[in-house]
């Protein structure tokens, strides 16, 4: 997987949606009085601290004065990342929608966790309770360690990943996903696009030899580091690093400049069926 220092808007977006990582060296720094919030212990029972779109602060322990400065800064993040994306890739301007942000202070490297939650593992991303119906997953993130770079690691395009796993998939019956919904199991229903796509997540998270044998590249992020991606295209794993923000968006299929990029048109095309 190739990365990009975005020189031009239209690279930038032919990068992105070519299932690329965009890296821009310098971008969101924090304020002074935000440096003492890089604190492991200010994670209040979750993996990461998130801020919801409508501005609710969840998993953050702590009292209320640092409570309130973590979602002033996360709030910032989220306005920065807007900005970011609105400038490599103006025409998505009006059409991102703004899902949660997190800040994740606690080291990648060592967590146990199981396989299907082990994003040291390659995958792409899949929501299994936030069914996406085939809208984009666009992230950013930033490195804001005092000096540690943050590790990943890339795979092979999606559709050389989907080819292998998709064989073994099956949506569900509307009916089950109509139940889930019905029952607040996911925010809405699922469609078979969302059933195959969690289904490329864990199977590839699950295949240890997939793991193992599968096409790899390093990347490195210095502190400082901005980066842009479609991670629901970008097989990815991060490795090792602490202290990283992170803004997700949803972006309609058809607000792309090349929709025939999508995921959703890409499983399309292999199973010769509509998905959504």
């Amino acid at each position: 997987m190739v990365c990009v220092w975005a020189p031009t808007e239209r690279s930038a977006t032919a990068a992105l949606e070519g299932g690329r990582v965009v890296v821009l060296p310098a971008g969101f720094a924090l304020h002074p009085d935000e440096l003492t919030l890089r604190n492991p212990a200010l994670l209040g029972g979750s993996k990461n601290i998130s801020l919801t779109p409508d501005r609710m602060l969840k998993h953050a322990a702590g009292p209320a004065v640092v409570r309130l400065r973590l979602k002033t800064m996360m709030a910032r993040f989220a306005a920065f990342a807007r900005d970011t994306v609105e400038a490599l890739a103006p025409h998505y301007r009006g059409a991102l929608i703004r899902g949660r942000t997190s800040f994740r202070p606690a080291e990648i490297e060592g967590r146990t966790v199981s396989a299907l939650k082990d994003d040291t593992r390659l995958h792409v991303d899949a929501f299994p309770a936030n069914p996406t119906r085939g809208k984009r997953i666009l992230r950013v993130f930033a490195n804001v360690h005092s000096h540690a770079p943050r590790h990943w690691r890339t795979g092979e395009p999606f559709a050389e990943m989907a080819a292998r796993f998709l064989p073994e998939l099956t949506p569900n019956p509307p009916i089950v996903n109509a139940l889930y919904a019905a029952v607040g199991a996911t925010k809405g229903r699922r469609s078979a696009y969302d059933d195959l796509m969690l289904g490329l997540h864990d199977g590839a998270k699950r295949d240890l030899a997939y793991q193992a044998e599968s096409p790899k590249k390093p990347l490195s992020f210095a502190a400082g580091t901005v980066w842009v991606c479609y991670t629901d295209v970008v097989m990815h794993a991060a490795l090792k690093g602490q202290y990283a923000l992170e803004q997700t968006f949803l972006l309609p299929v058809e607000a792309m400049a090349e929709p025939e990029q999508s995921p959703l048109r890409i499983l399309e095309q292999m199973t010769g069926k509509k998905l959504v």
